[in-house]
């Protein structure tokens, strides 16, 4: 996915945002036009979208309320241009007392990609009034980052109703956070030991006995005690370190080290490949959007099928996990 300035005359005034998506034009199109679809992806990660009236239809109106992860609610109206069906919407941002002050029009296109596949590329070209009113909406509302994260979630949904990644035999597990942090901070709290010994690990837990080397194939080995529950033991081997991603393969282990099997259910994969980014958050409340990915490593199918039988679980003991980072975080940041 890339965001960029359009060569053209309105260079200095315009967002250029386009994202592949493995689903035919028909599906994209749909999501993007039905009132039930766009609830679930419109806009950045953590906002969610309530649709007040929408017709969509040359001249016809899109009233939409979208709700931050601050608190904050965004009044919007859209009105339609252009509809071409799977091809192309034209439509302007903006108008009303009660709304955001910001106005643009925008034109979407949806092309068609060569393949075995069914495969879109969605393309999405905000032109601002001016060069100062772009600078408004970059600036305030975080405009650059917010357009990749909304067509990111466009994607997502648009894989998941076309059954892209079951197609393929298993789904990665995906969780996200909004935390109000800078990404300075969020990013310190997950890579050095002090911080990560007093949030990382699901509610209920006591991370100890914990080394940490931070770098391609550097280690980080820990012990979550559980009070009478018992003890289980876990490691990271890190393949990527940056300012903005983590990349590592995460096992459970014994104490020296080793990897061994999950001491709840011996069909679990013994590794999984995790991904951590850590993005800076859209919107007036800014913040950081961390997003976690992990997918089996040569697991067996019956790994695999075990592993997505987990999801839910897995999404309740992030949620846990995150509510510590939270709090972690408001106190660090203090």
């Amino acid at each position: 996915m890339t965001a960029s300035a359009d060569p053209s005359d309105a260079r200095d005034r315009e967002i250029v945002t386009t994202r592949e998506v493995a689903a035919p034009p028909a599906l994209v199109w749909r999501i993007w036009t039905e009132a039930a679809h766009l609830a679930q992806w419109w806009g950045p990660v953590g906002f969610t979208t309530t649709t007040r009236a929408i017709n969509v239809r040359p001249g016809g109106i899109w009233r939409f309320v979208m709700h931050g992860p601050d608190g904050r609610d965004y009044e919007n109206l859209i009105t339609y241009l252009e509809v071409d069906e799977a091809n192309r919407l034209v439509y302007r941002h903006g108008g009303g007392k009660e709304t955001e002050p910001v106005s643009f029009t925008t034109t979407v296109s949806f092309e068609a990609l060569p393949g075995p596949t069914p495969r879109t590329r969605v393309t999405m070209r905000a032109v601002f009034p001016s060069p100062a009113a772009l600078a408004h909406v970059v600036e305030t509302y975080g405009a650059v980052e917010g357009g990749k994260q909304t067509m990111a979630r466009c994607a997502e949904m648009a894989e998941r109703l076309a059954g892209a990644e079951r197609a393929v035999g298993g789904q990665p597990f995906v969780t996200r956070r909004v935390v109000r942090a800078p990404r300075d901070l969020v990013y310190r709290v997950w890579t050095e030991l002090a911080h990560l010994q007093q949030w990382f690990g699901p509610k209920g837990c006591t991370l100890t006995d914990c080394t940490l080397d931070l770098r391609p194939g550097g280690v980080f080995h820990y012990c979550m005690r559980f009070g009478a529950h018992g003890e289980m033991w876990g490691k990271w081997v890190f393949r990527e370190v940056s300012r903005d991603r983590l990349v590592f393969v995460s096992s459970f282990s014994d104490p020296q080290g080793n990897v061994v099997r999950a001491p709840f259910s011996a069909d679990w994969p013994l590794e999984t490949l995790s991904t951590v980014t850590f993005d800076e958050h859209a919107g007036i409340g800014k913040g950081t959007v961390v997003t976690v990915t992990a997918t089996p490593i040569a697991a067996t199918p019956t790994e695999q099928a075990k592993f997505d039988a987990f999801h839910d679980s897995m999404h309740q003991g992030w949620g846990g996990t995150f509510d510590q980072l939270e709090a972690h975080l408001a106190r660090a940041g203090g």
